[in-house]
């Protein structure tokens, strides 16, 4: 065979791969075709199917017959799982990127518990994490305004972090204040169970979260006064968080519907004057340019 022969019969499998893996690509990684979107429908069964396995194997009265099945019923979707992942490595044009993204590190975690399992029994469990691979269905289904609204969501969350990590550490001073404070009164009192100032926090943080499983209480009525108070300040806190990422959500809220109407640059966020065709502050051009240029 000539050296031509040999180019263009290397030519014509690189083709053919490159097809394949294009086609691939189509059904796995988009849902516009009715492959690619039974695909998606059928992968999503599996990974209902898995989970409900996962949840139903580990009731400890099942038959051993049941257990079997169930443990077979595993290896299958782990294998179907397995497979499903290295051809998304195949076919995706930047496989390094699919890896370490989001759904790439989560396709990988839904198999690795099984496997992990056979050295570390109870990781076995851990498939359960299938279920963040549920959040598919959004682009399945072309449900795009449900993930726009989480990253609403998201956003609104990582604004407020500061205000939240602020009060997250008020809490923690209040918590070991207070806990010191239970335990300079109930401390030396015959039968306390405040024995000491690590069990006193803990009593706080019970207290405070309004669990209060009972298993510490306080004897003297001052303790108890100082109980009340802190359950009255338990109700009080726990509505502040929510506060602030409620504010905050509104907030975004209406820049976003801002942003849609034009009042606000979509680059920099600033104010924009009545009819600007271009931002004044950053020269990005407005939605009224491209009106009228039309």
């Amino acid at each position: 065979m000539s050296f031509l022969e040999k180019w263009k019969t290397a030519w014509c499998r690189a083709n053919g791969c490159a097809a394949l893996r294009r086609r691939m690509y189509i059904i796995i990684f988009e849902s516009n075709t009715p492959a690619g979107k039974a695909f998606d429908v059928a992968l999503l069964w599996c990974i209902l199917l898995s989970v409900l396995v996962v949840v139903v194997e580990s009731v400890p009265h099942l038959p051993l017959l049941s257990k079997r099945v169930f443990t077979a019923f595993e290896y299958v979707f782990t294998f179907f799982f397995t497979i499903e992942y290295l051809c998304r490595l195949y076919c995706s044009p930047r496989p390094r990127s699919y890896a370490f993204s989001f759904f790439g590190i989560v396709d990988l975690l839904s198999t690795l518990p099984l496997y992990l399992g056979w050295f570390f029994g109870p990781m076995r469990y851990l498939m359960i994490v299938r279920t963040f691979r549920l959040i598919r269905v959004f682009r399945v289904f072309k449900l795009f305004s449900f993930l726009e609204e989480g990253d609403l969501l998201l956003r609104s969350l990582l604004l407020s972090s500061r205000k939240i990590l602020v009060f997250f550490l008020f809490v923690v001073i209040m918590v070991i204040s207070l806990g010191t404070l239970m335990y300079m009164v109930e401390g030396n009192v015959p039968g306390s169970q405040y024995t000491d100032i690590p069990a006193s926090i803990y009593w706080a943080v019970v207290t405070m979260t309004t669990v209060g499983y009972g298993d510490i209480a306080p004897i003297t009525p001052v303790g108890r006064f100082l109980s009340a108070i802190v359950m009255l300040l338990g109700y009080t806190i726990m509505a502040v968080p929510t506060g602030i990422v409620s504010a905050q959500f509104i907030r975004d809220g209406h820049r976003r519907d801002k942003e849609k109407e034009g009042v606000l640059c979509k680059e920099c966020g600033s104010p924009l004057p009545h009819n600007a065709n271009f931002c004044p502050h950053c020269g990005t051009e407005t939605a009224n340019e491209r009106i009228s240029d039309l």
